[in-house]
Formats: structure tokens, C-alpha cells, sequence
């Protein structure tokens, strides 16, 4: 286990992701999931109050039902580490005082706790003063319904300004960070993001780790990902020099016997703010590439040619 920031969370170094539950994988299968992932040591779940709205007849919350239907059955609730987010769902968009609070409690209810370990400021919510937006989420930590507050998409200059107003006024301050970060994206992460993940002693948690699946090396021509679920995400990533990145992960991947997730995600754990890359799985089977990215450690060579492939991929405008 590893702990999290600057909190006393001791957390798997592969988080869950539950934006699939109640999308591409239904009520039954993502308990399977879930209980396949618990049962690899993992205990750390990452979920949105929005996922997933996005799906067909969905109004979002999905997931967190799904985690909290599973956690009823299971009875694993103090085995496992849940953060969930604010911010972007239909009915509880931004961050006011008024919607955090009311969010906060609807996702206790969808979840069946009485507690969520980590709250994630989803997006900045820049029509509402950071303060009050801070003070919001104090709040929650005070009344005991959140355990430590967390920051995603957030600007640089936006995180160091929230953690000001908390040191400064004596409120609960953040505690992880989770940007968007792999090996085809790794701006503006590493030159923004991660001083202030030192600086405020942020356990960072990147999503898309995998690139929506593009650095697993299932999708090497544009017809691999026409007409999929993920298409819009995954033709962001394709162009030569990022596939020349998958043909690098492959590689290593053979030299180790070990399947091609893996290895992105072990890259990423190598790096020395990353506390844990955060992965979702649709389907059981996909789930023991992923855990077995917790115990891969890669070389400083290995490392040193993930990063000089992966540095020709052209930033992101």
C-alpha cells in the first residue's frame, strides 16, 4: 500500500475506476469487478457523481449506485478506500456551497455510506469564488460526511490558490491532485502540475492512464476504433509518433513477459508524485494486466526509453 498526499490513506498503487459501471459494464459485471479487484489487494475506488450520464437512458449516477449496491452485498465498506466527485452532474452542476452540500449527500445515499474518503473538486468552477468553494468543502470534513478534500482539472495557479485560502483560514486542505497524464500526454502535467503536487505534498492520481485504451496496443489503424464507444477519445491519441510509443511500451512489455497495460501503467508509478494511476476495467479478464502494473518495476533504462519516445508526441494545443 502506499499512502495518499499528505493524508493517513493507505491505498493500492492501481485505483479502480468506476467510470464504466453502469455504461459499458452493467450491475452484475461490475460487481465482478469489483470483487475481483479486492480480491487482487486493491481497495482504493475512484468515482464520479456523473458517471455515467453520458449512456444511453442514464441520468448519471450509475456508478456510485452500483459501488453502493456492491458494498451492501459484500460488506466491505471498511476494506476499501472510495473517492467520489462534484461538479458535473445534471442535477449538481458546479461548485457553489448550496450544490456541493446537496451533492455530497445525494452521493452518500447513491453509495450507502456514511462517509466518502476522498471528495474531488471535479472541474473549477470559475463562476463561484474559490473560497467559497473551499469553504464548502471544509464544511463537509467538519460535519464528517467527507474524510480529506482533492482537486481534478484544475489549473496549476488554481490549486496553489485553494491550498492558500485553506492554510490560511485553517481549512481542510487538499490532499491528491488528479490530472489527465500518460505516455501520449504528459503536458501539461509534468511542467505545471507536478511542482505544485511537490510543493503542497499532493498524492497524484492520473486519469486516462491508458489513453482510453490506445496504450494497450488494441487500436494500430484508424478502422480499430470506427464506430467504438471510445472513439472520440482515442482519436486524439493516434498519430505515428504515438503509435511509435505503443511500439515502445510493446517491447518492454515482451521483455517481461507482461501484457502491454501493464507497462503504462508501471511507467507511470515510476514517476515520483504518482501514487496511484487510475484504470477501469469492463470485463473481468481485463483486471489481472492492470493489478499486475502494482508490483512491475520497470528499470531507470526502461523508464529513460518510455520517456524519450513518448516526449515526440506532439503536446496537446
Amino acid at each position: 500500500m502506499t499512502r495518499l498526499g499528505s493524508s493517513d490513506l493507505d491505498v493500492f498503487p492501481l485505483a479502480l475506476g468506476g467510470n464504466v459501471f453502469g455504461w459499458t459494464a452493467d450491475e452484475s459485471t461490475s460487481h465482478d469487478v469489483l470483487d475481483a479487484y479486492v480480491a487482487g489487494g486493491g481497495n482504493f475506488i475512484d468515482t464520479a457523481d456523473v458517471y455515467s450520464a453520458w449512456g444511453d437512458g442514464n441520468s448519471g449516477g450509475e456508478s456510485e449506485t452500483i459501488i453502493g449496491t456492491w458494498l451492501a452485498k459484500r460488506g466491505r465498506r471498511d476494506d476499501v478506500v472510495i473517492g467520489t466527485k462534484v461538479s458535473q452532474h445534471p442535477e449538481f452542476r458546479g461548485l457553489s456551497s448550496a450544490n456541493v452540500a446537496a451533492a455530497a449527500r445525494a452521493s452518500l445515499q447513491r453509495l450507502g455510506t456514511d462517509v466518502i474518503d476522498l471528495y474531488w473538486a471535479h472541474y473549477d468552477d470559475e463562476s463561484t469564488p474559490l473560497e467559497e468553494t473551499v469553504r464548502a468543502f471544509d464544511q463537509l470534513v467538519s460535519e464528517g460526511l467527507v474524510r480529506y478534500t482533492a482537486v481534478s482539472n484544475y489549473s496549476a495557479d488554481r490549486v496553489r490558490e485553494w491550498v492558500r485560502i485553506a492554510q490560511e483560514n485553517g481549512l481542510a486542505a487538499p490532499v491528491a491532485l488528479q490530472p489527465h497524464y500518460n505516455l501520449v500526454t504528459r503536458e501539461p502535467y509534468e511542467s505545471q502540475l507536478a511542482p505544485v503536487a511537490r510543493e503542497a505534498d499532493l498524492g497524484v492520481t492520473p486519469y486516462w492512464s491508458l489513453a482510453a485504451g490506445f496504450l494497450t496496443g488494441k487500436y494500430r489503424s484508424k478502422d480499430d476504433f470506427a464506430g467504438q464507444q471510445r472513439e472520440g477519445q482515442v482519436a486524439g491519441y493516434f498519430s505515428d509518433a504515438g503509435l511509435a510509443v505503443v511500439d515502445e511500451v510493446a517491447a518492454i512489455a515482451a521483455d517481461h513477459g507482461a501484457e502491454l497495460a501493464t507497462v503504462a501503467l508501471a511507467w507511470l508509478r515510476a514517476k515520483p508524485e504518482i501514487t496511484a494511476p487510475i484504470a477501469s476495467a469492463r470485463v473481468v479478464e481485463q483486471l489481472p494486466a492492470l493489478l499486475a502494473s502494482a508490483s512491475l518495476d520497470l528499470s531507470a533504462d526502461e523508464v529513460a526509453r518510455l520517456d524519450a519516445v513518448s516526449a515526440k508526441v506532439p503536446a496537446a494545443s
